[in-house]
């Protein structure tokens, strides 16, 4: 029976926090998180040197590198460019004899497995399936080529016969199966297996018995990558060690037999054998977070770094400097560059993310920056938050050195009207190839007009990643300051803003092999950052649009309508990338019927340190604090409801000449409203709600800036909101729809309520809140839980009263 339960809730909590953004490369069966898949198991693009392949035959190192494969002679560390298409290249591996590399080309939809030789200079596709295609790697014959595909749904092994170009299927196991490595003999394989729900681990498959064994597992290793010596012996694989990685060794014959190789303060990815079995390569992130070439003998020592002191384009380039202005002052922006060919165009360092919404790779520019690119015509998109709409400038680069100016104009300044901006959930390292200090992203804020940012410490996996960072602090513009994401899986996840100390355990509940009897309640660590003067509540907390239909309710966290209604809850995170604001918004609504204050918040949940994520403040809140913006002016205003939610449209809204948080109190039947729009993008309708019922609609306008106005009768009690909402998605939005909703303005009181409306809630609410509680009984099964089933009957009898009030 428990084996039951836990996969029915597997199955819940993957569709839970899955959410609105669902995938842009064809979806891979047998793995929860696609947003994990693409963010670690997909190649990535970086300025330098990435995944290096030492040569057989010479004295030369494959690599990739701005998009494109590169060969460098080591003896004179000058780097020739051997691929030139408008995809991505990635992944190198040598054939036996030295003349041909098998690749990764990415198109920004789909991947396709490419073989190049190297005298003919001929490439040809050796497999091009619908699904994704990844990790070539030459059989020790050269006469296959073996690879991962998710052709039958899930990633599995295959290999190619190049003679025949015929592929056939090694494993069906429905997991993750990728990075294939044959032994001499061929008659096992070395590969990487995850489930995207347990442990990972790396397997040696014996292909005569079709049975495998794990020489190394753990739980959730992102960058796990490994090589194996030409003697067939020693594994070079990458490893989790905390909040860093190792480099380490293995005997395959004798798993235990691990020793540490290198211990680094970044990430050493792609290790690869050199074919004497002497040296072992691998990639790592400078400080610039520019990838580097290092080696490290495999007897140990201290690596060696591989710079290239010549880039070899083999056709003439350019050099273009930009500058960045908004309203005609230097300015952070966001910035996309492609050549004319459609490749992407990036600078020599920094980071570098692609953003699977729109499919637009993008990187930062504190006002100035400066590209190098082969010459023709180069278009150049940039944006500067919600600020201003999307700018589109073409520019022919030629040789030599050129200069191109942008100029953006903001079409609203939220500071000058006292509103400041906030992303209040977001990672700065959660598995990515990068290792950020929070220096690093201060301009990716300052180009997103955020003034200030919540990043959160969170488990990855059995891993608590950056205590140390829990009261580290930046207070000029923009402000940065981290807080905590605690997280159930099974009762919700939730932040906790404006803490001191970090709250433990980070994690409890059904399905964790630690803590998984835990008679815990999320009321803890919500009245532990009330205690501190924080503010906390739930993050990402409704995937769905119509949580209360038939089967909605499972998609409501388990313990949110308990804490709710019990009063522990001081924010609910309605904007998110990877939840539904409609759907988030109506259980809102329900608390707000319930004459329950909870004030709106907003997070991205972007990952800082992936290639393949969204930008920083893709989500975020306005609020508009009493005098200067300081961390608690902005705390203060969040929780006082001094504010709005927004993905893209920024909103003005007032009541009788009241703002956002404010009180109505009036003898009149009516009162007028007006909402001013200042919005980047278009959106569909504009809408009034009163107690969570529409009163106004209209059909959005094209502009940028448009003024609504309107009035409604007045209720008994409640609340009223604005909102803005539906469209088609572009720069500078990365969500699934156009979105903004006002925090409520009340009726007479703070927490006033309509007769009729608050116990149509309490009865919606009561009958979701059954589903939840006969979830989490049903997952407990026997045990014994005094403090859930007490937490939980009182919800119940208060639900109970609000129904009969």
């Amino acid at each position: 029976m428990k084996k039951f339960i836990i996969i029915s809730f597997l199955l819940l909590t993957t569709h839970s926090v899955i959410a609105q953004w669902k995938n842009r490369y064809p979806k891979v069966d047998g793995y929860g998180h696609h947003v994990y898949l693409e963010g670690y198991e997909l190649p990535v693009l970086n300025p330098g040197p990435m995944d290096p392949a030492p040569s057989p035959a010479t004295n030369s190192v494959v690599f990739s590198a701005k998009g494109w494969l590169w060969l460098m002679n080591l003896d004179t560390s000058e780097a020739l460019r051997i691929t030139s298409s408008s995809g991505i290249d990635s992944r190198p591996n040598w054939s036996p004899n030295g003349k041909q590399i098998t690749f990764v080309r990415d198109s920004g939809l789909d991947t396709q497995i490419v073989l190049l030789d190297l005298v003919s200079k001929k490439e040809t596709i050796l497999v091009d399936t619908e699904a994704l295609d990844l990790d070539p790697i030459f059989s020790s014959s050269g006469n296959f080529v073996y690879y991962s595909s998710a052709k039958n749904g899930s990633l599995d092994l295959w290999k190619i016969n190049l003679s025949s170009l015929e592929s056939s299927i090694i494993t069906k196991e429905k997991s993750l199966e990728r990075l294939p490595i044959p032994t001499v003999q061929e008659n096992k394989i070395i590969y990487l297996k995850k489930t995207g729900f347990s442990y990972d681990s790396i397997e040696l498959l014996d292909i005569e018995t079709n049975t495998s064994s794990s020489l190394v597992e753990e739980n959730f290793m992102s960058q796990a990558a490994f090589t194996l010596s030409t003697d067939n012996k020693t594994l070079a694989y990458t490893w989790p060690n905390g909040s860093d990685y190792e480099l380490r060794l293995l005997n395959i014959l004798i798993p235990k037999s691990r020793v540490l190789l290198t211990k680094s303060k970044g990430l050493p990815l792609a290790p690869k054998f050199s074919y004497d079995g002497k040296w072992v390569y691998y990639a790592e992130n400078n400080k610039n977070e520019t990838s580097e070439i290092k080696r490290i003998m495999v007897t140990g020592g201290l690596p060696e770094t591989l710079k290239v002191k010549k880039w070899l384009w083999g056709t003439a380039t350019g050099k273009l400097k930009i500058i960045s202005k908004v309203d005609g002052k230097m300015e952070a922006v966001r910035l996309n560059i492609t050549h004319k060919n459609g490749h992407p165009i990036i600078p020599n360092s920094g980071l570098i993310h692609s953003e699977g919404q729109n499919g637009i790779i993008f990187f930062y520019s504190k006002g100035e920056i400066e590209i190098e690119a082969p010459i023709g015509e180069l278009t150049i998109m940039a944006t500067h938050g919600f600020a201003t709409e999307k700018h589109i400038q073409n520019v022919e680069i030629k040789k030599g050195h050129i200069k191109t100016e942008i100029n953006l104009n903001k079409i609203w300044d939220a500071n000058k009207n006292g509103w400041y901006s906030g992303d209040n959930h977001f990672h700065l390292n959660y598995g990515g190839t990068n290792q950020l200090d929070p220096e690093d992203i201060l301009v990716d804020l300052k180009a997103e007009d955020l003034d200030i940012g919540y990043s959160l410490v969170a488990n990855l996996g059995n891993r608590f990643l950056e205590q140390d960072l829990i009261n580290w602090k930046h207070d000029g513009v923009p402000a940065l300051r981290f807080g905590q994401e605690v997280r159930s899986h099974f009762f919700g996840h939730l932040n906790l803003i404006g803490i001191k100390e970090l709250f433990w355990p980070w994690i409890w509940g059904p399905n964790y092999d630690i803590y998984e009897d835990d008679d815990r309640l999320n009321a803890e660590p919500l009245r532990f950052a009330r205690k501190q003067g924080g503010v906390s509540g739930y993050v990402h907390p409704v995937s769905i649009k119509e949580p209360f239909k038939e089967g909605g309710a499972k998609y409501i966290p388990i313990s949110l309508i308990a804490d709710a209604v019990l009063k522990e809850v001081d924010i609910l995170e309605l904007g998110c990338l990877w939840t539904d604001e409609i759907g988030t918004t109506a259980v809102w609504h329900e608390f707000l019927n319930l004459g329950i204050p909870i004030a709106l918040s907003a997070g991205s949940d972007i990952m800082s340190d992936l290639y393949r994520t969204m930008a920083i403040g893709s989500t975020r809140v306005y609020v508009k604090p009493k005098g200067l913006l300081t961390e608690q002016s902005f705390l203060d205003a969040l929780k006082n409801g001094k504010s709005f939610i927004s993905n893209g449209p920024q909103i003005i809204f007032s009541v009788d000449g009241k703002e956002v948080g404010d009180i109505v109190k009036s003898t009149k039947k009516k009162s007028n409203w007006s909402l001013k729009v200042y919005t980047p993008i278009p959106y569909e309708k504009v809408e009034i709600f009163v107690n969570g019922k529409v009163v106004w609609s209209k059909k959005g306008k094209d502009g940028h800036v448009e003024t609504y106005k309107g009035s409604f009768d007045v209720p008994d009690g409640g609340w009223v909101t604005a909102r803005v909402s539906g469209g088609k998605t572009d720069w500078p939005m990365m969500d699934s729809y156009p979105f903004a909703e006002s925090s409520p303005i009340w009726f007479n009181k703070i927490g006033s309520t309509s007769a009729s409306s608050k116990i149509e809630a309490a009865n919606k609410l009561l009958k979701a809140f059954e589903v939840s509680e006969g979830l989490m009984k049903t997952s407990y099964s026997n045990k014994e839980i005094p403090n859930l089933t007490a937490h939980f009957s009182k919800a119940r009898k208060e639900l109970i009263r609000l129904t009969k009030e």
